[in-house]
């Protein structure tokens, strides 16, 4: 859906450089809008958004119907995405928030990203576990399926009040502070597609991967076996050699044998890294993702809108 919904807004809107392609996508994605990606993001906004809010506010509400349907949007917006704390952030109860979240799973709003933490095992029958491991939980992530909601409810549904009476300034303070934050995991997903689409060997399990002890934006398994653990940094600054080495670091304190890397970066990488890379060292920049367009016909998208 994800991939389908890019090179949707791709073909839309033709962007020269990927990165505002990824920018402008972010938010507008999902909206089968006709988009000028000339124009600021923050005019579009104004123009494009606020100036039908009040419709757009009534749909929402007509699927929704429910207001504890939206904090628990909004908490998974702005969160971790874990399930257990989205629900406690949103003052739900683990059965309050398991009600919730399944209404917004039918509504195909939400999506399940499952933990591929393992239970933690004794080394024999009395052993005693840390108390930092009892207590950790293994807990699913949650994800938007639609670009535009969550941006609705990352942004626009804190400022219900002041966005009806056509106040912008406290929205845009908030929007300016938190977009690169936000940015980054719509650069996460797409990164995990590209490296789907451009890995020598198939990819058969992909996403984030997460524990009690580390977190990883990429951690891809092939159909040959091989590992490839992947970090994503929407930043204004090239990636230097020191990234790969934290990368190497969090994968060796959960004994992670790792084939490949992956650095997926929004400005570039060092002369150093791209020095190194090799079929071990993937580089990807923000021109690259535009593998995730090539050769796609509009006969392609049609046909990917009906699976």
């Amino acid at each position: 859906m994800l991939l389908t919904q890019f090179r949707s807004f791709y073909f839309r809107t033709m962007p020269q450089d990927m990165e505002i392609a990824i920018r402008y996508f972010s938010i507008f994605g999902s909206l089968e809008w006709d988009i000028d990606i000339d124009k600021p993001l923050e005019e579009l906004i104004e123009n494009e958004i606020f100036t039908n809010f009040h419709t757009l506010k009534t749909k929402i509400d007509s699927i929704l119907v429910e207001d504890d349907l939206e904090l628990l949007l909004h908490a998974i917006a702005v969160g971790d995405r874990k399930m257990f704390s989205s629900f406690k952030k949103a003052h739900l109860n683990e059965f309050e928030g398991g009600i919730s979240l399944n209404k917004l799973q039918l509504l195909n709003i939400l999506g399940l990203e499952h933990s591929r933490e393992s239970e933690p095992q004794k080394e024999y029958s009395s052993q005693k576990l840390k108390k930092e491991i009892v207590k950790n939980r293994i807990t699913h992530k949650l994800y938007f399926k639609s670009q535009f909601l969550r941006f609705w409810f990352y942004f626009v549904y804190p400022f219900y009040d002041e966005i009806s009476e056509q106040e912008y300034k406290n929205f845009f303070t908030n929007f300016n502070k938190h977009l690169y934050s936000y940015i980054s995991f719509t650069f996460e997903e797409l990164s995990n597609l590209l490296l789907e689409q451009t890995y020598a060997d198939k990819i058969v399990e992909k996403g984030s991967y997460w524990d009690r002890r580390i977190e990883l934006d990429v951690l891809a398994l092939s159909e040959n076996g091989k590992l490839i653990a992947g970090e994503c940094k929407w930043k204004n600054h090239k990636i230097t050699k020191k990234e790969l080495g934290k990368i190497k670091d969090k994968c060796n304190k959960i004994n992670l044998d790792i084939d490949t890397y992956a650095l997926f970066s929004k400005r570039g990488f060092s002369n150093e890294l791209l020095s190194i890379a090799d079929d071990k060292l993937l580089l990807f920049g923000a021109e690259d993702f535009e593998e995730l367009v090539k050769n796609t016909t509009i006969a392609d998208l049609l046909e990917s809108s009906f699976k």
